[in-house]
Order: C-alpha cells, then structure tokens, then sequence
C-alpha cells in the first residue's frame, strides 16, 4: 500500500491553543512552526515556506512576491491570523491560484471594546492621572485639576462604520441617530473621531495636516485601523501644537514604534501595541478560525472564511 503523502504547512508563530490542537489533530498535515511569539526573521520564513502546502501566518508577516517564489508551486492556502489583509500581496496570490483565510467578525466585540476604552482613556486623561498618584502630584482636590473631555451631549464621528465602527449594530440608522457626512464635515464637527477603517489607497494618509486642522481644538482622534491611515508627523505637529486636545492610538507605524518616537514624548497621546483583540477568548477564536481555513482550503472545501479573490 502506497503511504499517504502529508501536506506540509508553516506556521509563522506560536499560536493560541485552540488553533494549535486543531493543527495537530490535521493526520494529513504536516505542520511546522517556528517556535517563538516574536516574529519570524525573513530568511527563516523563507526556508520554512519552501514546499509548503499552506501557510499560516500573522498581520506582522508581509507575504510578498519574493516570500511566494520561495514557497514555490506547491503553495495552495494563505490563512492569515488576522481580519486585515494588508500584509498580503493579493495581486500576486490571486495571479498564482492561491486561496486566502482571514478571520473577520471573530474581533469585532474585543476591538470595539478597545476603542471604547483608548476613547476613555484619552479623553479622561488616565494615565496623567495615574502618573500624579505615583509621582505625589496630587496635594488635594481640585476644581480645574486633571479635568478632561466627556462624552455626553458629544458628536462622534466614525470613519469607516463597519463591524467594529457600528458595534452594537442598530436596527435601524434611525434608531442609531447616525448621519452619513463628507470626511470634511466629519473632521470639522465631531468632538471625537475614531478611525476604524481598512487601509487601501485611498485611505493612506486621510488623516493628515489637512484633516488635523479642519478638527476642533477641543477634539480627540483615535485610530485603531491601521497606522498608515494616519500621517504621525502631521499629528504629532496637531498634539504639540494644540491644534487637537489629544489622540489614542492603538495601531502605527511603524509597530512597534521606536521608543525615542516624538509622539511618546507628548501628554495628550496615548500608544497602545496593537491590542485591539487581545482577549484570550478572542484570540484563541482567531486562532481556530484561521486553522479551520487553512485545513478546509488545502482539502478542497469551502473555507468558514474565505477572503473572495
């Protein structure tokens, strides 16, 4: 009897368990993982994907020509661990045959919650204040001390209402007392904006020195898309300046951000490390959801989540 040849498939990092014993369990699959959580040099991810069946990978990965030249013919799955796709040289895949996963709705409550709370944060300057108890700035109470931005009686302008910009999701716009505006209109009205969608061309540096100056100087920016939706030197100059009260980021570029960055010097901008979907349910989702493709693409059957090419 012939022995059944196994598929091979990379993994890029270590993963969540759920993700992991999905793999395992795969008796067709060879799977094999570079075993550390940070990312994968470019000359190992290389070596590790050549021959490879499938791919599993993070949005840290850039899986470009190169990296598909070196994977070779055999390549017939990218699942990626990750909703955006930004990361991955689609043109390229889709011209090679190549099906892509990626793991959308999974995120969307972690995401929309970590938005709420950078919001939060930002406005109600928390971490100025958590730093005052520490370093004994606070003497007493105080009636103009600390104080920040609230979000009752507020406009919120939401770029990009998808899954995460509309959670939870309205019945009806009415119900949600949305308006749809022009970017201009948005900027120039809203005491908060938060940045919540893809970046494709035509969203690369929507927010810059243009967009920064149509906004109120009492409003706050948070950007949990991508940080190249955002010019961080126009911001910067906007926080500096006053030109905005503050910003919140939990996504920039690049990730992670250098620690000497101008942005890090400022008091009004909040930097998270991209952590938008760090729960552990969440993540461990992610993870099986991202196994599930890959295991459902490279058997030949319809994908929970395909990316349509």
């Amino acid at each position: 009897m012939r022995p059944v040849r196994l598929m091979k498939v990379f993994v890029t990092r270590r993963i969540p368990p759920e993700g992991r014993a999905a793999l395992a369990r795969a008796a067709d699959c060879e799977v094999e993982q570079w075993d550390s959580d940070e990312p994968i040099p470019a000359k190992e991810l290389e070596r590790g994907v050549a021959g490879a069946h499938g791919l599993f990978c993070l949005l840290s990965d850039h899986v470009d020509k190169r990296l598909l030249d070196a994977a070779g013919a055999n390549l017939k799955v990218i699942s990626t661990m990750s909703v955006g796709v930004d990361h991955l040289a689609l043109e390229e895949i889709k011209k090679r045959g190549i099906r892509v996963g990626y793991t959308p709705d999974v995120l969307t409550d972690a995401t929309a919650e970590l938005a709420m709370s950078l919001l939060l944060t930002t406005c109600r300057r928390l971490p100025e204040a958590i730093e005052e108890v520490r370093n004994g700035g606070w003497t007493s109470w105080k009636p103009l001390w600390m104080c920040g931005y609230g979000l009752t009686q507020s406009t919120v302008g939401i770029i990009g209402l998808g899954r995460i910009g509309r959670q939870p999701r309205p019945q009806e716009a009415a119900e949600f007392q949305a308006e749809f505006v022009s970017t201009p209109k948005l900027a120039a009205e809203s005491d908060f904006i938060i940045v919540a969608c893809s970046l494709t061309p035509a969203t690369k540096g929507l927010c810059n020195k243009d967009f920064f100056q149509q906004m109120k100087t009492t409003a706050v920016f948070i950007n949990i898309s991508r940080g190249d939706v955002v010019n961080q030197d126009d911001l910067y100059e906007a926080l500096a300046s006053g030109q905005i009260a503050a910003a919140g980021l939990d996504v920039t570029t690049p990730e992670p951000l250098p620690t000497n960055h101008p942005l890090l010097t400022l008091k009004n901008c909040v930097i998270l490390p991209h952590i938008g979907s760090a729960t552990y349910g969440t993540r461990n989702t992610m993870s099986l959801l991202a196994a599930n493709n890959l295991l459902a693409g490279l058997r030949g059957e319809p994908m929970p989540s395909e990316l349509k090419l």
